[in-house]
């Protein structure tokens, strides 16, 4: 897919017919489904709209919103449905209240303890946000990235929302912010002084541990004799660092794509969850020399890299970073996150044996006897079940895939 292609699907996402034809066209290039990693992809779906309101409340004057002003929030994020019941659908995450005629939303002392100790990992991991930017510029063509390319992919890499203020302004011996061109668009952050020490990549930093040559492992079944087969033969040449200069490497040659697939590798190896939009990817295709067809290439190489187009947004995994569908190393932010999750679904438990208790209490209120069967039923999941236009409907489903996976990820 050309680049102006890539930017034309992303300025014009929203438009349905622009979505169908970009995804026949890519669907040519798709992966054998792997079941845990595809469940890896889905598994936080709840997670994505809860966080994005825990940042909404956080804003608000005295850390309190108006569930009408939430509600309007819910339209910008492609919801349907009532706030209001969302909230309470989640009472360990959020506490909700009336005062007067108007219905207001806070976070619980749960969520708000999880809030702080989020923000201790995040001060607590300042170096390493600092070294993972300046590994990003090092990278990159003339050490300089967009600013505007860059926020997209910010929680991808664990960045905080103020990064800009938070980090580059504090380390200027590292860091500056330029506009060469004088677009407001055009800002980038330029790295100012080249770190030797920074410049070792995952897979050489594995194989100096191990005292061996630096290389890629293959994560795929032995029946898969003829990947193996390639893979062997594209691991036989010699490993190329992505912090080495590109000048002397050849468009389309072996030596260029052994290089981006080292420079990929590298970028998802530096991701929270090992994973990135190739979309996005494909927008950094100047600043890292990326090819055109980048998911052609990433789809060669199916024992490094997982394709997967789920939802019919196409996002790229890095095969060594999962054992099964769970994360082999997790950062310190991810721990926190799952915490989070943790939370929302002991409240969305809680919210649904209360649902179950007054749904039988109004049956003996009516006469109705309960047989066996309903007796011995596990509680039903009645957020999946969801009220009439919410968002487990199925084209709001769709529509909120394209939420998580155009990720919003954190």
């Amino acid at each position: 897919m050309h680049m102006n292609q890539q930017m034309a699907f992303s300025l014009h996402s929203r438009n349905p017919r622009i979505v169908q034809s970009f995804a026949r066209n890519f669907s040519l290039w798709s992966m054998k489904k792997d079941p845990s990693l595809e469940s890896a992809l889905s598994r936080n779906r709840r997670w994505v709209v809860n966080n994005q309101l825990k940042n909404i409340i956080l804003r608000c004057p005295g850390q309190v919103a108006k569930v009408r002003f939430i509600q309007n929030k819910f339209k910008t994020l492609d919801l349907q449905g009532k706030a209001l019941n969302w909230l309470k659908k989640y009472p360990c995450c959020f506490q909700v209240y009336l005062q007067g005629d108007e219905y207001y939303c806070h976070l619980t002392k749960r969520m708000m303890a999880l809030v702080e100790a989020e923000e201790s990992v995040k001060d607590m991991q300042e170096p390493v946000f600092v070294e993972r930017l300046a590994k990003l510029l090092m990278m990159s063509r003339n050490q300089r990235l967009n600013v505007v390319k860059l926020n997209e992919l910010k929680r991808n890499f664990g960045f905080p929302d103020d990064y800009l203020l938070r980090l580059v302004p504090k380390y200027p011996d590292m860091f500056r912010v330029v506009n060469y061109s004088g677009r407001r668009s055009s800002m980038e952050i330029e790295l100012v002084d080249w770190n030797p020490d920074l410049v070792v990549s995952a897979i050489e930093a594995s194989a100096q541990k191990q005292g061996s040559e630096p290389c890629f492992t293959c994560s795929l079944p032995s029946t898969w004799a003829k990947s193996w087969e390639r893979f062997h033969e594209f691991n036989a040449t010699p490993y190329i660092s992505p912090y080495l200069d590109t000048k002397g490497l050849v468009d389309g040659s072996k030596e260029m794509e052994k290089r981006t697939v080292g420079l990929v590798h590298e970028l998802l190896s530096l991701t929270l969850w090992k994973k990135a939009s190739i979309i996005k990817l494909g927008h950094f295709q100047r600043e890292f020399v990326l090819p055109e067809r980048l998911n052609a290439l990433l789809l060669k190489h199916p024992g490094i890299f997982y394709v997967s187009n789920k939802y019919q947004i196409y996002t790229v995994l890095l095969r060594e970073g999962y054992n099964g569908q769970e994360l082999v190393h997790k950062d310190p932010l991810v721990v926190i996150k799952e915490k989070f999750g943790e939370l929302m679904q002991d409240g969305l438990h809680e919210y649904n044996r209360r649902r179950h208790l007054v749904n039988l209490e109004k049956k003996r209120n009516k006469g109705m006897v309960l047989g066996r069967s309903d007796k011995g039923k596990d509680l039903p999941d009645l957020d999946e079940q969801g009220d009439r236009g919410s968002l487990f409907d199925p084209e709001e489903r769709k529509r909120f895939y394209k939420v998580l996976f155009d990720d919003g990820a954190p």
